[in-house]
């Protein structure tokens, strides 16, 4: 009829089962959140290079606009100065 050994051996079996599948689905999701963390940093990666390359061109375009007027450039930057000063002497 009822044999209590039985029982206790396909609970300790039953157990187990879990007892892996749940080590199982831990590793499964720690890599599954690796391998995207992974394909994020790739993207991450690669818009930073795009961003370099942007910023290279525009600098370069920048030094050609400064090299050729000189003097609006110098006048530019000081008249920027001055109402970066007077916002920052209000605050």
């Amino acid at each position: 009829m009822f044999n209590s050994s039985e029982l206790g051996d396909e609970l300790q079996a039953l157990k187990s089962e879990v007892s892996r599948l749940l080590n199982t689905t831990d590793d499964g999701i720690f890599d599954a959140a690796k391998n995207r963390a992974e394909a994020l940093t790739d993207q991450i990666k690669a818009a930073l290079s795009e961003l370099g390359e942007t910023l290279s061109e525009e600098e370069e375009h920048v030094e050609k606009l400064i090299a050729e007027r000189p003097i609006a450039s110098l006048a530019s930057a000081f008249a920027l100065g001055i109402a970066i000063g007077f916002m920052l002497r209000r605050h």
